[in-house]
């Protein structure tokens, strides 16, 4: 069983063998998603968008998709989260994670986040999920329908397929101009890649243990195959 890792601000992460890395920062997982996704992405959104469509690339844990559900019982702002995730975790690894009790959130609120459903489920009054157990490469996204997408896929040297311009093209069509897009990457090929899907780029002050990473506008320009 994979055993949840300690970081430095006490909660937990994983080690993923298979890749040879952590899901989350080991100087800190909830400090590094409240940094990168939610004060980066979430807390970025304009006031007047009322309901937020939100993609994940990559659920791992739903550390993301807890912190979203708190940001939007906090602001009283519905959030639709679309999660794809190809290799989804065991209940009895999750079972095992500390968020909840460092965030102080309902267990059972993360557990329905990682029930199998492949529907949308409403989990509060102002968050509603569905995660597709697949792959971006596979999944049906809707065009210009996304406000914001986390992108938080292993890193480029592990799984490269996920960094290339098809998939940024096809997350660019997913959303509405001038969404967001945050990732915790700032390599030169990922820049490239954004750019070429007609992302307009911002590099930004790093968590601890990081220097700096990517929030990504969608440009109104046409995304071409």
């Amino acid at each position: 069983m994979n055993k949840p890792i300690l970081t430095s601000d006490g909660s937990h992460t994983l080690f993923h063998r298979e890749t040879g890395e952590h899901y989350h920062s080991t100087f800190g997982a909830i400090t590094e998603s409240e940094h990168i996704f939610v004060r980066a992405g979430l807390d970025a959104l304009s006031s007047k968008i009322e309901q937020i469509e939100l993609l994940e690339i990559g659920l791992g844990t739903g550390l993301n998709a807890l912190l979203a559900l708190r940001w939007a019982e906090k602001n009283k702002r519905r959030i639709n989260y679309f999660a794809v995730e190809a290799f989804p975790l065991k209940q009895e690894i999750i079972s095992r994670l500390n968020y909840t009790d460092r965030l102080d959130l309902n267990p059972e609120k993360f557990a329905a986040i990682h029930q199998p459903a492949n529907k949308q489920i409403q989990i509060t009054k102002y968050f509603f999920f569905e995660c597709k157990a697949t792959s971006l490469q596979d999944v049906e996204l809707p065009v210009k329908n996304f406000d914001l997408v986390f992108f938080d896929a292993f890193s480029p040297d592990v799984q490269p397929g996920m960094w290339k311009d098809a998939c940024f093209k096809k997350i660019a069509k997913a959303m509405k101009p001038g969404g967001i897009l945050t990732t915790y990457s700032c390599k030169g090929t990922v820049k490239r890649a954004l750019k070429t899907a007609g992302f307009q780029l911002e590099k930004l002050p790093g968590p601890p243990g990081k220097r700096e990473f990517l929030r990504a506008v969608r440009s109104g320009r046409e995304v071409q195959a």
